[in-house]
């Protein structure tokens, strides 16, 4: 196999994981969390997403599940962005804050 090849899968091998777990590609961002409202593709329910944390793996999911607890709704994490399935952002905002983050409402 080529060094620059794009296989992420092989019948040798299986799954080939690729980098964007390891903590060196984890977006660290202006240190701002920023919360954005969307209902875009999502049949207009919305959906409230946490960017800019600047948290990797076990970190990140320990956060997304407080905030799917303390809110009672359900939620992914994609691509190191949270998605919480709320309108509520201020209630977001405040845990985030308790925790000890800088955090803007962005978007509409």
């Amino acid at each position: 196999m080529s060094k620059n090849s794009k296989l992420v899968y092989s019948t040798d091998r299986g799954r080939i994981k690729d980098d964007a777990g390891s903590p060196a590609a984890v977006d660290r961002g202006d240190g701002t969390v920023r919360l954005l409202r969307e209902t875009k593709g999502r049949k207009g329910k919305g959906v409230t997403l946490v960017t800019g944390l600047g948290l990797g793996g076990a970190e990140l999911k320990e956060l997304a599940k407080l905030l799917k607890q303390k809110c009672a709704v359900g939620g992914a994490i994609k691509d190191g962005v949270i998605e919480i399935q709320t309108d509520d952002r201020e209630k977001i905002k405040s845990l985030l804050e308790a925790k000890g983050f800088q955090v803007k409402l962005a978007g509409a």
